[in-house]
């Protein structure tokens, strides 16, 4: 069984994700295609880490392949997040990961209304499907709208869901953003052009044939969509375990051992020991071939490819995630992690490396890095919403 060293697997991800200096992208497509697509539950992260792919890109390259030529899409999906996926991937995403959270965002919607909300008991389907139908009925002129405008346009779907209101972990949501989550999952509505500027997230809705002039596909089904993103992952990601890629999906290792005979992926063998898969027409070494650096955002899907991160993380694994498991930035050497960047309060980009044995020649190439994300940033701070304990403003001091 062929091995794929710790070193290897650095080498693989430098060069399928777009990282070093003679594989980076052409265009924002090109990079979302490089890992296979983008996390967006932080708005600027999809600029930055199309940035970190791609030297020459602007934040009005990604915006306009996002909103003007439609090539990204935004869709809710693996583990209920949200990425950007190239346009051709999508019906494999409506069929599979979308599908399942689907079924499940459904069932807690509607006992959530039953239990919390307007709905009586046992009427909880029927009230939400009379409100989809409302919320469709006002898009149906193609015009997008924001979820506020669509509470103030579709009563049907307006009022709150107080959840636990005698406790003191009970808060209130409004309705009309999870019905529009809802359609979005079920791939009936679309997000739409931004409200406002790039590092932020006001969303409007539209019906996603509209979004799509026409010219949706049909969704593949569960198996071919699995099969699809399996594939994908494992030219981007491999080699990787079954524990990794379900946990990428955010489905069953059943569904992920059927896409797995459903590509032919061969099996190979990690340095712990572990079996992993690659895809047969991928079992050729990978080797670096040049030194690189780079500097990516929150959720960067570099980060939050696998399950499993020690041959990229080492021992600095704890300094890197909030409480929830979300990857803050990350400095990266030859990849590995050695550090945070942040920005200081004129938006300078500041590095906190984690290590000190550090090349003097990585050291130069990440201080040039550093300027040179400064520069693009060109004075706008980007709010971290999931800071790691290494990126607190005492972390080190």
């Amino acid at each position: 069984m062929r091995l794929v060293t710790d070193e290897e697997r650095r080498a693989r991800l430098g060069v399928r994700h777009a990282l070093t200096p003679t594989a980076k992208a052409a265009s924002a497509e090109e990079a979302a295609r490089a890992v296979v697509c983008l996390h967006a539950t932080d708005p600027p992260s999809v600029h930055l880490s199309c940035w970190a792919r791609a030297g020459a890109l602007t934040a009005a390259d990604v915006e306009r392949a996002l909103y003007d030529t439609r090539s990204l899409v935004r869709q809710q999906s693996m583990r209920e997040t949200l990425f950007v996926f190239p346009r051709d991937l999508v019906p494999a995403v409506w069929g599979s990961a979308s599908a399942r959270v689907a079924a499940v965002h459904r069932n807690r919607l509607v006992k959530d209304l039953e239990r919390w909300g307007p709905a009586a008991e046992g009427q909880g389907g029927a009230w939400l499907a009379h409100a989809e139908e409302a919320v469709l009925a006002c898009l149906a002129d193609g015009v997008p709208r924001t979820s506020k405008q669509i509470r103030q346009e579709v009563p049907e779907a307006a009022g709150v869901i107080e959840t636990a209101p005698d406790k003191p972990w009970g808060g209130r949501t409004a309705i009309a953003p999870r019905v529009l989550t809802q359609l979005s999952l079920d791939a009936v509505v679309a997000r739409a052009a931004n409200a406002g500027p790039w590092y932020t997230s006001r969303p409007t809705w539209t019906t996603t044939r509209a979004w799509w002039r026409d010219e949706a596909p049909k969704a593949l089904t569960s198996r071919e969509g699995y099969a699809e993103l399996v594939s994908r992952w494992l030219w981007s990601y491999g080699p990787g375990t079954v524990d990794d890629l379900a946990w990428w999906l955010g489905g069953t290792k059943t569904a992920v051992r059927t896409a797995l005979e459903d590509v032919g992926a061969q099996r190979v063998s990690l340095e712990d020991g572990s079996a992993a898969w690659l895809r047969a027409d991928d079992l050729d070494p990978v080797v670096a071939t040049e030194p690189w650096v780079a500097l990516l955002p929150l959720l960067d899907p570099t980060v939050m490819g696998w399950k499993a991160r020690g041959f990229f993380l080492g021992v600095h694994a704890p300094q890197l995630f909030d409480s929830a498991g979300n990857a803050g930035t990350t400095v990266w050497v030859d990849g590995r992690v050695v550090g945070v960047w942040v920005q200081d309060p004129g938006g300078v980009v500041e590095l906190r490396l984690l290590e000190d044995d550090i090349s003097a020649q990585a050291r130069e190439a990440l201080a040039a890095e550093a300027r040179r994300l400064t520069a693009w940033l060109d004075g706008q701070r980007v709010f971290a919403v999931y800071p790691s304990p290494a990126m607190q403003p005492l972390a080190g001091r």
